[in-house]
């Protein structure tokens, strides 16, 4: 990792945690200029992290997108894009107090976890030389950005719930939670999110299978990060399914959105260090990992 990507790297963390503490500052006292400069934090930090990604791919001369230093930080950046345009589209600015400490806490991984050999530019395999690499990465990245701000709009439904069924007293709380949107438009939202979600990891699979028979001959080998790319993928199935067939809405619906993320984070994070498989690529040597 060159100097000036480097920097880019901590001038995006910072960022985006100065804008969580924006959004924090707008939920509990609802001034819009407040919430405008989170806006615009969160806007800066998101074209600084872009410009990290196309460093990376000018020093590497290929897209930033084979090993997992490089996939948390695109993934990170398809988290925030899919924020400002549900904040631009919807103008529910409360959200981003629930999302971007999602992408926040992927970079903070990177910063306190990942080694710095991790991060370093190496030859790919031949396995990675494909176009089909580029596609499939892409959309998982898409993919996991619409998941996770399902994710957030899932956690709000809940807080919210929690909150009415208890009925607290407090008026403090309750004026907090008077500030979010309301349950069914968050319901709805999270569900529009899950469908569009759900669509890209269809096509995360289908160009998966395709690349893995360009580069082991077969399809489908129940690789431990094909397995759990496919349970990610049952799980955000049966929430919509359930939906549509027996009205699950609200709460069961939030729910399977929460376990739904969680099977994402797992599918990259738990499979990819405790699960060992073809999607791991000369970690001794390299000390790197294919993302996906």
């Amino acid at each position: 990792m060159d100097n000036y990507e480097n920097t880019a790297f901590i001038i995006s963390f910072v960022s985006y945690s100065i804008a969580i503490l924006l959004y924090l500052g707008y939920v509990v006292n609802k001034h819009e200029g407040i919430g405008k400069l989170a806006t615009l934090i969160t806007g800066f930090g998101w074209g600084i992290n872009t410009l990290a990604l196309i460093l990376r791919g000018v020093n590497a001369g290929r897209l930033p997108l084979t090993n997992g230093y490089e996939f948390l930080i695109a993934f990170t950046w398809g988290i925030v894009l899919f924020y400002l345009f549900f904040e631009h589209r919807y103008g529910l600015k409360t959200v981003g107090l629930f999302v971007i400490p999602v992408a926040w806490i992927l970079l903070a991984y990177v910063a306190v976890e990942m080694p710095i050999s991790q991060r370093a530019i190496t030859p790919l395999m031949p396995a990675l030389k494909s176009n089909w690499l580029s596609v499939h990465v892409a959309t998982a990245i898409l993919s996991y950005g619409a998941f996770a701000l399902s994710f957030g709009l899932a956690v709000m439904y809940l807080i919210k719930e929690r909150c009415k069924k208890r009925k607290t007293n407090s008026m403090k709380i309750t004026s907090l939670i008077g500030h979010l949107p309301g349950m069914e438009l968050l319901d709805e939202l999270s569900y529009r999110f899950i469908t569009f979600g759900f669509f890209l990891l269809s096509l995360v699979i289908v160009s998966g299978a395709i690349w893995a028979e360009q580069a082991w001959g077969s399809y489908w080998s129940w690789d431990p990060k094909e397995t759990w790319s496919l349970i990610t993928w049952l799980i955000y199935a049966a929430c919509l399914h359930a939906r549509h067939t027996y009205g699950w809405r609200g709460h069961r619906s939030s729910v399977l959105a929460v376990i739904g993320f969680i099977a994402v984070l797992f599918t990259f994070f738990g499979v990819n260090y405790l699960l060992p498989g073809l999607h791991s690529y000369a970690i001794a040597l390299f000390s790197s990992q294919l993302c996906l």
